[in-house]
């Protein structure tokens, strides 16, 4: 799900844009444009590209990172970059040399966007002042974009725990003998935690403590946030499975079904991945 947000930066409305959701930012140099020309601020992104220099840097962040970039169409035009006849504009660049690291957007909200590295280069040629002010606001933005994540992650575990301890209870209730051990019930437990466990991550808590020697905590602090959905899920499901008293061979197929058609749907809701952004 594509994601965009703006900021004001000395005056100046900002655009971040991420195409889809984890991948690269991208900012409008547009937008930065208008800070030093608000009328015409296009003539001020093609001014920067006329520059050798300019051409020089994109040439070489493509060949970073874009393996489809065509290196032979751009030597021409590095060699005539700087020249008095030599004009570029962003929608050529991106012809001739099938770049990806500037990308136009018509229509209301459109402009030109180029990833982060791009556009705090273009920043620095319009403002030295003006680039520090942007690059604040834009680490500004991802924590506060972490801090969200994390809020919700945490919230889901929450939820997680709550619907564990309606779990555990049905498991009082009709698994456990009226006369057993403490060893005994916290056995039990621990068996039904691990039947949700290989329901949902294919391995018992001891098969992941065993993998991860190195790391903290249990597998399901380290769950996705639609691995904590679906778990907070299950653990509700197989409270009512418990209740119908069917085996834990029985349960264990039934919210391993769960887990795939809950995952599946997840992965492919819109809606839930417009909520994670």
């Amino acid at each position: 799900m594509a994601k965009k947000e703006t900021v004001n930066v000395k005056g100046t409305e900002i655009t971040f844009f991420s195409p889809q959701k984890n991948e690269e930012n991208y900012i409008c140099i547009t937008d930065i444009a208008r800070y030093k020309n608000p009328i015409e601020p296009k003539d001020v992104v093609k001014n920067w590209m006329r520059n050798r220099g300019t051409i020089e840097f994109l040439g070489l962040w493509e060949k970073i990172n874009n393996p489809d970039f065509k290196g032979v169409e751009f030597e021409p035009l590095l060699f005539e970059a700087g020249s008095n006849v030599f004009t570029m504009s962003p929608s050529r660049w991106i012809e001739l040399t099938n770049a990806i690291g500037i990308f136009t957007k018509m229509g209301a909200g459109g402009g030109t966007f180029a990833h982060e590295d791009i556009a705090f280069e273009f920043a620095s040629w319009i403002s030295s002042e003006f680039k520090l002010y942007l690059v604040t606001e834009f680490k500004r933005l991802k924590q506060d974009e972490q801090r969200r994540l994390s809020l919700e992650w945490n919230l889901q575990r929450t939820l997680a725990k709550i619907n564990y301890r309606i779990h555990t209870d049905a498991i009082k209730e009709y698994i456990i003998p009226n006369v057993v051990t403490k060893e005994q019930i916290a056995y039990r437990y621990a068996e039904e935690a691990d039947l949700l466990n290989v329901a949902l991550f294919g391995k018992t808590a001891k098969d992941w403590r065993d993998e991860n020697p190195d790391l903290k905590g249990n597998i399901r602090d380290y769950a996705t946030l639609e691995q904590l959905v679906v778990l907070s899920n299950m653990e509700s499901i197989n409270a009512l499975l418990i209740q119908q008293q069917l085996s834990q061979g029985e349960r264990l197929v039934q919210l391993n079904n769960v887990a795939i058609t809950q995952m599946r749907s997840l992965v492919e809701n819109k809606g839930f991945k417009q909520l994670k952004s």
